[in-house]
């Protein structure tokens, strides 16, 4: 199946998958901090959320995002 012109990708670059890493750890960690009920790092974990998507979006104002100049898509 061809992509569209207009179609941006699924997200698929270096500053999509850093942001999504980023905040998968700490969505793990919160989950397991809420069941050990450490509140404090549950917030900790809240910052870690907040800090993956502002990586993300400077990796992507850097050029690492989807039609970054720094980033080129692989043919499939």
């Amino acid at each position: 199946m061809s992509n569209p012109i207009g179609d941006p990708g699924h997200g698929d670059s270096p500053a999509a998958w850093t942001a999504v890493t980023i905040m998968l750890v700490a969505f793990t960690l919160g989950t397991l901090f809420f069941i050990l009920n450490m509140p404090i790092l549950v917030w900790a974990s809240v910052g870690l959320l907040l800090v993956g998507l502002l990586v993300g979006w400077i990796m992507a104002k850097a050029g690492y995002g989807v039609r970054g100049p720094k980033y080129a898509a692989k043919e499939h």
